[in-house]
C-alpha cells in the first residue's frame, strides 16, 4: 500500500489551499461598514468638542480685551474724561 496515492494528493490539495485562504483573511482583515461608520462618527464627535473648546477659548481671550475697553467707559462722566488733577507748582 503507498502512501501516495489520488486520494491523499487531493486531500493534502485541498488543505493547502484552505491554509492559504486561511491566512490571507488575516494578513488583510476587512472592516465592516458598522466599524467604519463608527469611526467616522467618532471624528466628527471629536472635530466638534475641538471645536468648542477653540470657540470658549477665543471668546474668553476677546472677553478680556472688552474689560479693558469697558475700563475707559466707567471714567466717563457726563460726556466729559475725567482728568487727574493739576500738579502743584514748586515754589
Amino acid at each position: 500500500m503507498s502512501i501516495y496515492n489520488r486520494r491523499n494528493a487531493a486531500v493534502g490539495y485541498l488543505a493547502l489551499k484552505a491554509m492559504k485562504r486561511k491566512m490571507d483573511k488575516k494578513r488583510r482583515p476587512r472592516r465592516s461598514g458598522l466599524k467604519v461608520a463608527a469611526y467616522v462618527g467618532l471624528g466628527l464627535v471629536s472635530a466638534g468638542i475641538l471645536a468648542g473648546v477653540l470657540a470658549i477659548a477665543l471668546r474668553r481671550r476677546h472677553g478680556d480685551a472688552s474689560e479693558d475697553s469697558s475700563f475707559e467707559v466707567e471714567n466717563e462722566i457726563v460726556g466729559e474724561y475725567v482728568t487727574a488733577p493739576e500738579p502743584i507748582p514748586a515754589t
